[in-house]
């Protein structure tokens, strides 16, 4: 049983930082991308960045120049580094991942994180 449990959300004001954790667990043979999710209330869950097994990556222009994603690839985990956060960023971020487990690979995405943004 494969699991993704995220970390580190909470209340920021404006301009603040925040840095989300996401650990993999369980019978693990490998892991191809980690990303990030966000989704506001009445929105649709958007991309936010991902990260190759490589360490290519990519990031919502919203967030590009202020967001830094990262892997730690013997850990098992991917994070998201959040600076200048402002109220548009509020949301419940969610890690996926694609992980070879047993017999294939499938995605997997962890419970949440509440991220909110407010002075």
């Amino acid at each position: 049983q494969v699991q993704l449990v995220e970390s580190g959300g909470g209340l920021v004001r404006p301009g603040g930082s925040l840095r989300l954790s996401c650990r993999a667990s369980g019978t693990i043979v490998s892991i191809d991308y980690m990303g990030w999710y966000r989704q506001a209330p009445g929105k649709q869950r958007e991309l936010v960045a991902q990260i190759t097994g490589g360490g290519s990556t990519t990031y919502a222009d919203s967030v590009k120049g202020r967001f830094t994603i990262s892997r730690d690839n013997a850990k098992n985990t991917v994070s998201l580094q959040m600076n200048s956060l402002n109220p548009e960023d509020t949301a419940v971020y969610y890690c996926n991942s694609r992980i070879w487990a047993g017999a294939g690979a499938n995605y997997y995405w962890g419970q949440g994180t509440q991220v909110t943004v407010s002075s």
